[in-house]
């Protein structure tokens, strides 16, 4: 299918703009600087999120005694009768360098209303001040400790999901290998928007749409130069998930990829070799779409539809695991 016209009219201005330096590409800024852009693009380019319950901010304990930020999203209790609610981890993208919990607020208020669920959205630190393993670490911390604490907060972590967009993605589907390894619980569904998993980035999709699709392949390698410390640690399955050597016994995952995303084609990797280890697999390709699109909510209604699609993935999850308990 062509390229979403109206993703086509963003693409050329974002050009527009690179080609007048008026907004330089991500690679040639500083990280806080392109935090900062990528940050106050929000507003334009995502719709607000939908009312919920109750937002909360909470701070998670790292195993290096420092802390991170997490954002709670309670839903409007559809079931007054239930004493804890099923929950959703959640991880943005942003390549290990961007992103937090202001960027993905849209997405997440979404998932926790049209699920519903709660949505725990955890800030990871960032790179290039916290390299590899860093977001890795305060990911198994962020899930260890709602396993350990989420009943305090309400919430059913018998009814526990991953899932994140892009280096988001990476994080979630790490949880349920690392959940598997550690003997910890295992989340009961892992949802994964155009995760990045593979070491190197030379597949077809990565030549194809390298230029003009808003992920540019510098700003790729420029993520990951602040992320990783060297080339043994894109060899680390905990970056690159393809590299793990045995996939079978982690949760069943659903992947929303984009057709005209550079990371397509490790995204279909990754759920083959899913599939292939017997792991119950979903995939749906969103036609004419490009990366991060499910925050585009302003200019593609695809936007909302992968939210729609993601949040009855969830529920059915959530369904099937109380019928487990019950």
């Amino acid at each position: 299918m062509p390229l979403n016209p109206d993703l086509a009219a963003f693409l050329e201005l974002v050009e527009s703009n690179m080609a007048s330096g008026e907004r330089p590409p991500m690679h040639m800024l500083t990280p806080e600087q392109a935090r900062q852009a990528y940050d106050g693009s929000t507003q334009a380019l995502d719709a607000p999120g939908p009312a919920v319950g109750s937002v909360t901010t909470i701070e998670i304990p790292c195993r290096d005694g420092r802390s991170i930020e997490a954002r709670l999203y309670k839903p409007d209790r559809m079931d007054k009768t239930a004493a804890l609610l099923p929950v959703l981890l959640y991880f943005h993208g942003g390549g290990y360098c961007i992103g937090g919990l202001d960027s993905h607020d849209s997405l997440c208020r979404s998932l926790a209303a049209l699920t519903p669920c709660c949505v725990l959205h955890a800030a990871y630190r960032l790179a290039p001040e916290h390299r590899f393993p860093t977001a890795v670490d305060d990911a198994e911390d962020a899930y260890r400790w709602l396993i350990s604490r989420g009943s305090e907060l309400g919430l059913d972590v018998s009814r526990l999901a991953v899932g994140g967009d892009s280096a988001g993605g990476t994080l979630a589907t790490g949880l349920a290998i690392a959940a598997r390894d550690g003997n910890w619980r295992q989340p009961v569904c892992q949802v994964l928007l155009y995760p990045c998993t593979s070491a190197w980035q030379d597949t077809a999709s990565h030549r194809c749409f390298a230029r003009g699709h808003l992920l540019e392949a510098e700003t790729l390698q420029w993520m990951f130069a602040n992320y990783l410390r060297n080339d043994v640690d894109r060899g680390d399955w905990r970056f690159a998930p393809l590299q793990t050597e045995h996939l079978a016994n982690v949760a069943p995952a659903f992947f929303a990829l984009a057709e005209y995303d550079p990371l397509l084609d490790e995204g279909i990797a990754y759920a083959e070799r899913l599939q292939a280890a017997g792991v119950d697999t979903h995939v749906k390709i969103y036609s004419g779409m490009i990366h991060d699109f499910a925050r585009l909510g302003n200019i593609v209604d695809e936007a909302g539809q992968v939210r729609k699609d993601i949040a009855h993935v969830l529920a059915d999850a959530f369904r099937a695991a109380e019928r487990v308990h019950t």
